[in-house]
């Protein structure tokens, strides 16, 4: 084959070289006249002419030849080195060129491999051109959106300017604004300041008026009860016991005559007795509401409608008294009428007959959760301290508020009647207590203290306050100052006082009841604790039995715990009624019942019967 190769080359040659030949003949120009040097040149030029287009049409034929040439040169070296004499040299050969033959069909597939290899890889790089091309389609879409997104960012840009000039504007007025509302502010402040002023004036002229009214009614009683001493009252001896009478005409004149003398003095000291009476009588009424005073005055006081409390043993009515959790309980002064107050911003009424409660009426106007309730002494009216800020009063025989009383900034914790039936009290999360007149609908008294308010109680003249801060504090209303501070264990949660003024109940979040003397007015105190009882809440309320000599409070397990105070011991426990935990406890003032209310809406009747 390389021989076959090699003849066609060489025979390819002759004829491309024969056709030059003839194609390129030497012409001699300027005839047989010319100079010798013209046609050397040309003929030079000719010969450059025909070598570079013979080079040029056999560029590939040499180069297989030059390749044909290195592998006959390889052959004759390898038959230079064995010369073929023998058999098995001329075996070896053809072994050899087997070998050069399957070598040349593995080339070969590998050339079949490798141009299918450049198809995929041509393929690919279509693929991949497809994709620049679509890639930049992209870009160029991309860059047109960027364009119109800096046009876009541009007129936002002068948006936010025009903005940032209408903000620069605003910010200018609302300063002054701020300005103007300091100093508006300050003049509420001033003129706040000049109405409380005029306020403590106007209180301080009429304590004054009614100090020289008691004054005057105590010289008076000091005339009348003079006159009275002075006056002689002659009392029949025969009224009290009998007497032998004489029938004679003489003795019954001298009979006759005495008793018109003697019913004539009686007579004369009837007709200025009961002034007298009533002289005294508003005096020891009087003297009675200073009972957290003096000791002395203290056994002035009259003793209570309930002479022995009963301990309840069981329960006789459970009932989902309202739509949520109830916060407040009291029972009126007459004990046959109760009063719940719950978070959905209701006071419903209860009539209490042989054992059971009968709902009566519903009392609405607050706008959010009823926080305290009290009924005044002649069991007319009901008070309500709101979580909206305000105190509500209404008449029994009304739903509708009478008066609203506002003023407080955070909400009314306790609200009460004062014995001045006229005037009631409020203490509020605000850090105030307030005294308002109910004539006029408007606050008299204003007291600042130093920590929340949780509850108070009310005595003529003085106001118990219990805070957060872990303290019991006493206010003089006269002087508007507080006169005394008693130390808790822990916040306060509840306050009452005995029904005859002698002692104060505490309910501090230190699980913990405290019972204080109230005519000592000293850091003495009688604890109350026992197993298992915890205060539910911040707003748990205790109460004292109308005889004062039991305790009673709700624990945060739900069981109503009550103790005796002559010993301090755990009298009972009542569990078992009640699912969460206990926010209030009432004792009626007949002492025959008591009710507990917890924040699942249930109300339990508790008694002895």
């Amino acid at each position: 084959m390389a021989a076959d190769g090699v003849a066609s080359s060489r025979r390819t040659r002759t004829d491309s070289a024969g056709e030059s030949e003839r194609s390129c003949g030497f012409v001699v120009p300027g005839g047989d006249g010319g100079s010798g040097d013209t046609w050397r040149r040309h003929i030079v030029r000719q010969l450059k002419n025909r070598d570079r287009n013979q080079s040029d049409s056999f560029q590939d034929l040499i180069h297989f030849y030059s390749r044909l040439l290195d592998k006959s040169s390889l052959t004759n070296g390898i038959l230079s080195r064995r010369p073929c004499t023998d058999s098995s040299s001329v075996s070896s050969l053809l072994n050899q060129n087997d070998q050069l033959k399957n070598t040349t069909g593995e080339l070969a597939f590998q050339v079949l491999e490798l141009q299918q290899q450049i198809k995929i890889k041509l393929l690919v790089l279509d693929e991949q051109d497809s994709s620049l091309l679509a890639e930049r389609r992209r870009l160029a879409g991309a860059f047109d959106v960027r364009q119109e997104l800096q046009g876009r960012a541009v007129q936002v840009q002068e948006e936010n300017g025009a903005l940032k000039m209408e903000y620069d504007v605003l910010l200018e007025r609302q300063r002054g604004a701020e300005t103007r509302l300091r100093e508006e502010k300050v003049r509420e402040g001033h003129l706040l300041e000049d109405m409380i002023h005029l306020k403590r004036q106007a209180a301080a002229r009429m304590n004054s008026r009614n100090e020289r009214r008691s004054r005057a009614r105590e010289a008076n009683l000091q005339k009348e009860l003079q006159s009275a001493a002075r006056s002689k009252v002659a009392i029949d001896s025969s009224s009290s016991a009998p007497t032998s009478r004489s029938t004679s005409p003489k003795n019954e004149h001298q009979d006759k005559s005495a008793e018109r003398r003697h019913t004539r003095l009686f007579r004369s000291a009837s007709a200025t007795s009961p002034r007298i009476l009533t002289s005294i009588r508003q005096l020891f009424e009087k003297r009675r509401g200073h009972s957290v005073c003096s000791l002395e005055e203290d056994q002035m006081s009259p003793v209570g409608i309930c002479l022995s409390a009963r301990v309840p043993a069981r329960a006789l009515q459970v009932l989902e008294a309202h739509e949520q959790g109830i916060n407040t309980v009291r029972f009126s002064s007459s004990s046959d009428l109760l009063a719940t107050g719950g978070t959905d911003r209701v006071i419903k009424l209860w009539d209490v007959r042989a054992g059971s409660l009968t709902h009566r009426a519903t009392l609405d106007g607050s706008t959010e959760g009823i926080t305290c309730v009290d009924f005044d002494s002649a069991g007319s009216r009901i008070l309500a301290a709101s979580s909206d800020k305000s105190a509500l009063l209404w008449r029994l025989d009304d739903s509708v508020p009478k008066l609203t009383l506002t003023g407080h900034s955070r909400k009314v914790t306790a609200a009460r009647f004062s014995p001045s039936l006229h005037q009631v009290v409020t203490g509020s999360a605000d850090r105030t207590i307030r005294l308002w007149d109910l004539h006029r609908a408007a606050c008299v008294q204003v007291v600042d203290v130093a920590s929340y308010c949780s509850d108070l109680v009310c005595s003529e003249n003085f106001i118990i306050s219990g805070h957060y801060d872990c303290k019991i504090r006493v206010w003089d209303t006269r002087a508007v100052s507080c006169v005394q501070e008693l130390p808790a264990q822990g916040k306060v949660t509840s306050l009452d006082l005995s029904s005859d003024h002698r002692q104060l109940l505490s309910c501090c979040r230190d699980d913990c009841l405290q019972l204080v003397d109230l005519r000592r007015w000293s850091n003495d105190r009688t604890c109350f604790r026992a197993e298992g009882f915890k205060c539910g809440s911040d707003s748990t309320k205790a109460v004292i039995s109308p005889d004062g000599c039991f305790l009673a409070a709700g624990s945060a397990d739900g069981t109503v715990y009550i103790w005796n105070v002559s010993n301090g011991n755990l009298e009972t426990r009542l569990p078992d009624k009640h699912s969460s935990s206990i926010s209030a406890v009432s004792w009626s003032l007949s002492g025959e019942y008591v009710v507990s209310v917890d924040k699942s809406r249930r109300a339990v009747l508790w008694s002895d019967i």
